[in-house]
């Protein structure tokens, strides 16, 4: 007798599974709910169960620690936050705002790989296979013959492909755009990204090959689709920066075989994107000179440090409540900031529109870069420049106190390499410097709280 099938409502937004249909979801999104069919699969269940009755487990101490070779992907930057390169059978997938660079970086990443590595398929289900053969050429020149291209959205076909060719990269975008036939759900729906993701771990798992996989992202930048597709995969990066700025900027959020500390900084040009190498010169382009309103902060990203400029610009209130501007930088760390400065400093800045910017499109995460805003804005509001060339770094704390920060010592190092003639950094960070650094070129100016920063700043 055949198994008689039933419908469910699933949440698009994060997978919750429900049989009557719910306004609103347990996470909190409204009409998201989308009735889908669902074959009765007790009877495969208990086969599974029952084949995998003999499974043993294993001492914890008797298995061997796995040293996992890493592909290098001709892309150093791209290596960098993946934590040395690819490693086989594990699972990218890697998201971000369209026309930000996802299909240019992988298909520069498939060309290096379909020549060092091998057979490399290219799957497509948002272009034909002439697009992408233009952007090949535009920004990868000559093609090896080992590259594939496969315009295709159904995933039996796909696996029939891999069957035939074999290849050592495979690359899906989008995942979106993928079907299972054994699914009555539309493309992209819940249930569909969960069973492509599903096949997708099996296919690069039992056959020992990478897979990148393309992603949509939402109206906030986040990944669209269940979240578990985040966690079925190996490593999830995400590309982020402005369509009107070249600069671009890789970050991993999870990596089971690396940090998620590490970021890529690429440049968008007419052959592609390239490397940068030396990301702070790129940031300190037009922060050279002292000016009203601007300083240079810096954090450790991974295993770098990066100096950036911030500028900060006050301005009376016309009418109305006061504007508070931040690009680049919460806009709730701006206020605190503010807050501090209002109350610890005695300026009123009730009647002050404030706009703070991170020149150069970065967006930083640390707290570090607080003093860094604090003096941007002061020295805009009292019209004062910092008669040396200052760097300023540290947490700034409600009771104006300034907090220690991590890997001060090589953000000292990077310092006095670039030429800066004062660092304005916490006691307790100055207090944890070698002696070598504390004598060098660059003055370290260690203060305790806000007072002592004001008063380093200006050059007292």
């Amino acid at each position: 007798m055949a198994k008689k099938s039933k419908t469910v409502f699933v949440c698009q937004e994060c997978g919750y599974e429900t049989p009557r249909w719910q306004g609103q979801c347990i996470c909190g999104a409204w009409n998201t709910f989308v009735e889908e069919k669902v074959i009765d699969a007790t009877e495969n269940d208990t086969r599974r169960r029952a084949s995998s009755a003999g499974a043993k487990p294993s001492r914890l101490k008797d298995v061997g620690s796995a040293d996992y070779e890493r592909i290098d992907t001709g892309i150093s930057e791209l290596n960098r936050v993946l934590g040395g390169g690819l490693v086989k059978g594990s699972l990218i997938l890697i998201s971000g705002e369209p026309g930000i660079g996802k299909s240019t970086i992988i298909i520069q990443a498939a060309a290096n790989l379909a020549k060092t590595l091998g057979k490399v398929l290219y799957v497509s289900g948002e272009e034909s296979e002439e697009q992408v053969k233009m952007r090949a050429d535009r920004v990868c020149g000559s093609v090896d013959e080992n590259l594939y291209i496969l315009s295709e959205t159904n995933m039996e076909n796909i696996v029939n492909a891999c069957d035939n060719l074999e290849p050592k990269f495979l690359i899906i975008d989008s995942i979106q755009t993928m079907y299972t036939q054994t699914l009555d759900s539309v493309a992209g729906s819940v249930s569909q990204v969960r069973d492509i993701g599903n096949q997708l771990m099996k296919l690069g798992k039992t056959r020992n090959i990478p897979v990148f996989i393309v992603a949509h992202v939402t109206k906030n930048g986040e990944l669209a689709g269940p979240k578990i597709v985040e966690h079925l995969v190996d490593c999830v990066l995400s590309f982020t920066g402005e369509r009107e700025q070249d600069l671009r900027i890789l970050r991993a959020y999870k990596n089971r075989f690396g940090t998620t500390s590490e970021i890529g900084a690429f440049q968008m040009c007419e052959e592609g994107l390239k490397g940068i190498q030396n990301l702070s010169e790129t940031f300190l382009e037009s922060g050279t000179a002292n000016t009203e309103g601007s300083i240079i902060t810096a954090v450790y990203e991974g295993s770098r440090p990066v100096f950036f400029e911030i500028q900060a610009l006050t301005a009376p209130a016309n009418a109305g409540f006061a504007r508070r501007t931040a690009v680049g930088i919460d806009n709730q760390r701006l206020n605190m900031i503010l807050a501090v400065l209002e109350k610890k400093v005695g300026i009123t800045m009730i009647n002050q529109d404030v706009y703070v910017n991170v020149v150069g499109g970065m967006k930083p995460d640390s707290t570090s870069v607080d003093l860094g805003v604090f003096l941007a804005v002061y020295s805009s509001i009292r019209g004062i420049v910092s008669p040396r060339r200052t760097i300023a770094i540290g947490e700034v704390g409600l009771t104006g106190e300034l907090r220690s920060i991590r890997n001060v010592e090589k953000i000292v190092a990077e310092a006095d390499r670039l030429g800066y003639e004062q660092i304005i950094m916490p006691e307790k960070s100055a207090g944890k410097l070698d002696k070598a650094l504390q004598n060098n070129r660059c003055r370290i100016a260690p203060v305790r709280n806000i007072y002592e920063a004001i008063d380093a700043f200006k050059g007292e």
